[in-house]
């Protein structure tokens, strides 16, 4: 059997892409912030002494923008911006990454893919309003 090296919770085979914020100046990954994104999960963790990660399912990512200043363009470094329909993140943001075009769109992809496969519509919270127009169809109570 081979042998899967585990990162996390998840097995380096599932992982598409694995990136480090990077200072926008000659794209040094001199951070300590990592971006794992998976089919069904981008994942953040942050940190050297008080670590944070954060996770957000591919199928609450509702809308990805690619974002490159002039001196990310020269250093060949991305801005994506993902927003979800998560609680804790709105925007989850994977700031100064490398290949940051081609993780656009394999995010586009992958979302698209994960509400299909949960067959879910819509993942923003809509206001129901008043429960009792719904069985008011024609008026009549």
């Amino acid at each position: 059997m081979a042998d899967n090296k585990v990162v996390g919770d998840v097995e380096e085979e599932d992982i598409k892409f694995k990136e480090r914020k990077r200072w926008v100046f000659f794209g040094l990954p001199f951070t300590f912030t990592k971006y794992i994104i998976t089919d069904n999960m981008i994942t953040r963790n942050e940190g050297f002494l008080s670590k944070v990660e954060n996770d957000c399912y591919m199928y609450k990512v509702v809308d990805v923008r690619l974002v490159t200043s002039f001196f990310e363009r020269i250093f060949k470094l991305g801005t994506v911006i993902c927003y979800t329909g998560d609680t804790t993140d709105k925007e989850l943001k994977l700031i100064h990454v490398k290949h940051a075009k081609a993780i656009k769109n394999y995010i586009l992809e992958a979302s698209e893919a994960a509400r299909l496969k949960r067959r879910t519509i819509n993942t923003m919270s809509l206001n129901s309003g008043d429960i009792a127009d719904v069985d008011d169809v024609d008026g009549v109570d």
